[in-house]
């Protein structure tokens, strides 16, 4: 068997963490058509549930990026893996912040563009994320 390490576990609790932000986003979102049909309250009362599921993990994601960023400090001085994590970072902070706004929005197009800009942004963050990991 192979050793179970402190990367196993951080990078364990880092996929977790992003497998519930952004694949929960997009099975909301493709509920959202369902949800209606069950009732106009249905998918604020399952926004309102995924929220308290989605928010703990992207905090888990945040912490555990920090440390990944600590882990990793001997990749630091290559100018390439540095544009690569400021990327990645900039899409994580315009994920939790369009996520934010959306749980916020009141007309359907904020609902809508903040909910789209969330779920790209995550993607992309993810995407980055698999770059950096090589």
């Amino acid at each position: 068997m192979l050793p179970f390490t402190w990367e196993t576990l951080r990078l364990f609790l880092h996929i977790l963490a992003a497998t519930i932000w952004v694949g929960g986003q997009l099975t909301l979102a493709a509920l959202v058509p369902t949800l209606r049909a069950m009732g106009a309250q249905a998918p604020k009362a399952a926004a309102r549930r995924f929220n308290q599921v989605a928010w703990p993990a992207f905090a888990v994601l945040v912490l555990t990026g920090i440390w990944n960023i600590v882990a990793e400090s001997d990749k630091q001085s290559d100018p390439g893996y540095q544009t690569t994590l400021g990327i990645k970072m900039a899409l994580v902070l315009l994920s939790g912040v369009s996520a934010f706004l959306h749980t916020r929005a009141r007309s359907k197009a904020g609902l809508a563009v903040w909910g789209a800009l969330a779920a790209f942004s995550a993607l992309g963050a993810t995407l980055f994320g698999v770059v950096l990991a090589g």
